[in-house]
């Protein structure tokens, strides 16, 4: 089967369990931001020499997936994608990357000042960098969601301040 189907040329595309949304939803342009978030870490991490650095963000782009099917579906499918057991970000996730944020940030990472992306001279945190801003606006997407009236859940919610804090540190961090 190809991937060229025509199907969202109407302005539509699918969601889990057979729904079709228009592709300048809320729901949609929320997707669209973890998307290049995940694709941003992508650039990270083929960028990093580390490799504890390109486990990490794997780990992270991992969980960006199962946050991704969440997102996927429409509040009224919630049992169903439960029922399934689709991957879903949890509490344990979250914990983990703030474990993660106080690990690294424990090597005396600390703020002072504005960031200048870039300025390091190293790609792999620029990157970083970079995923950081895209979590941002990713973060915006979903809470425009959830207060749109379209619940997401807290873990979704609270995910993106948390990350873009591990991602901030880490572009601080001086090995990559």
């Amino acid at each position: 089967m190809s991937i060229i189907t025509g199907r969202g040329d109407s302005g539509e595309t699918d969601l889990l369990f057979g729904k079709r949304i228009a592709k300048t939803s809320l729901r949609i342009e929320a997707l669209g931001d973890v998307d290049e978030l995940n694709a941003a870490l992508g650039l990270a991490r083929a960028a990093a020499s580390n490799d504890e650095w390109i486990a990490l963000i794997d780990a992270l782009q991992s969980r960006l997936v199962g946050l991704m099917g969440q997102l996927a579906y429409l509040p009224e499918d919630e049992s169903r994608y439960v029922e399934k057991k689709y991957a879903a970000l949890t509490l344990a996730d979250l914990d983990w990357v703030v474990a993660e944020a106080h690990r690294y940030e424990a090597q005396g990472i600390r703020f002072t000042g504005w960031a200048r992306p870039g300025a390091e001279g190293s790609l792999a945190r620029a990157g970083l960098d970079y995923a950081r801003a895209v979590a941002r606006r990713a973060e915006r997407s979903v809470l425009s969601l959830h207060e749109s009236g379209q619940p997401v859940p807290e873990v979704v919610r609270l995910f993106f301040n948390r990350l873009s804090d591990l991602l901030w540190i880490l572009a601080r961090v001086a090995s990559e």
